[in-house]
């Protein structure tokens, strides 16, 4: 088997309305950021499988030989992408020593990847010799989608290495990116991956990690938006740490308490999420002009304070909210709450001064703040002079 160097990337995400009102059945936007994951696989004489994540201090190797004996005697037993093989999952619990209850990002990442790299190579009746290094610019368990991105540049380095689909580079491209059916194959691997993970994921973030841009999410049913503006914002992580299912149940717990005073709020929330949805697509169609930030500001303000009733705000979120205010920019937390992220609007003429003071005051409060945009190309496959230089310098490494 012939493999061939491949470099992948694909976007985090975040969450730009309908935290928490999604679970009750309220549509939610996710939106890509780019802030990347980028992933590079070579083809090696050594007998061995490599994993290289320096991100999280991680660098292991096994004997192809070793990886052989965990595959069932027909290879034609793995390979189902529409379901986890729970035997191969549990040998290779064993193999890493890794017990059920053991949730921690090394293990569950290098669980991944060995069940994506088992899986599409079985098939084939050979396992070949690789090292897959992977550099992220996004932070990990800070609710911003790394464990996707990793699953799917995952998916789409070890498919395109086994031929399953191709690589698509001509010597003019920088970077490429495959068509719907791929995409589709690319997403559903990614889907087991996260499953790995965490377990019952919704989906959702692999699915922003595949197709980048702004996806509807409502009763499980997922929906890319057609065309999407590209929005500057400012991305702070605060550093609290926090609870998903934590915040989720005080959410419940509120609802079962005070159903006439919640069920409105999220009813609102929904409502939001779906103005934004058609202030994005006129903005689209339309030139975007200061009214559309005018709306998108307020309907951030409007769910901050949703959010908050909800009883998912923090101090250092309100922290994050006043200090922005003060430089005339909205914010809102993104994803669970309690602590963790939040994003700021950034109007096109915001000018370069007041981002980069506004940066420097979340700075001095200890938060971790980065200038991005949403709405970010999915999925891609780069030809190694277009990927960033500091990408490929960690990658040189090992």
């Amino acid at each position: 088997m012939h493999i061939k160097e491949c470099i992948m990337s694909a976007p985090g995400k975040a969450i730009l309305h309908g935290e928490h009102a999604v679970v009750h059945g309220n549509v939610a936007l996710a939106v890509s950021l780019n802030l990347r994951t980028y992933l590079q696989l070579q083809a090696t004489s050594t007998s061995k499988v490599c994993i290289n994540l320096p991100n999280i201090n991680t660098f292991l190797s096994w004997d192809v030989t070793e990886l052989k004996q965990l595959l069932p005697d027909s290879g034609a037993e793995l390979g189902n992408v529409n379901e986890l093989d729970a035997e191969l999952v549990r040998r290779l619990r064993d193999l890493v020593g890794v017990s059920n209850g053991t949730l921690d990002t090394r293990s569950m990442a290098i669980l991944a990847f060995l069940y994506i790299y088992l899986s599409v190579f079985a098939g084939s009746g050979e396992l070949p010799s690789l090292t897959v290094s992977v550099w992220s610019e996004l932070p990990t368990g800070a609710g911003l989608g790394s464990s996707a991105a990793y699953s799917v540049c995952l998916a789409a380095a070890l498919l395109s290495a086994s031929g399953t689909i191709p690589s698509l580079l001509s010597d003019q491209e920088s970077t490429a990116r495959w068509g719907e059916v791929e995409m589709e194959l690319i997403n559903r691997w990614a889907f087991q991956g996260e499953r790995i993970i965490h377990g019952n994921p919704s989906g959702v973030d692999n699915a922003v990690g595949t197709w980048g841009g702004i996806l509807r999410y409502h009763s499980g049913k997922i929906t890319p938006l057609s065309r999407v503006p590209m929005l500057r914002i400012l991305l702070t992580n605060t550093k609290v740490p926090r609870s998903t299912k934590v915040l989720v149940a005080g959410v419940k717990d509120k609802m079962n308490k005070f159903p006439s005073i919640i069920n409105p709020v999220l009813e609102s929330v929904n409502a939001v999420s779906c103005t934004c949805e058609q202030t994005l697509s006129e903005m689209t169609s339309d030139t975007p002009t200061p009214e559309h930030y005018n709306i998108l500001e307020e309907l951030i303000d409007i769910n901050q304070h949703h959010l908050n009733v909800m009883g998912v705000g923090h101090p250092a979120l309100d922290t994050l909210c006043r200090v922005t205010l003060a430089r005339g920019l909205h914010s809102k937390l993104t994803g669970a709450g309690g602590g963790g992220c939040g994003i700021t609007l950034l109007r096109p003429e915001t000018e370069c001064s007041v981002v980069q003071d506004t940066i420097q005051d979340l700075r001095d409060c200890g938060y971790d703040c980065w200038e991005t945009s949403i709405g970010a190309e999915g999925v891609q496959q780069h030809s190694p002079l277009a990927v960033k230089e500091e990408a490929l310098e960690v990658f040189a490494r090992y």
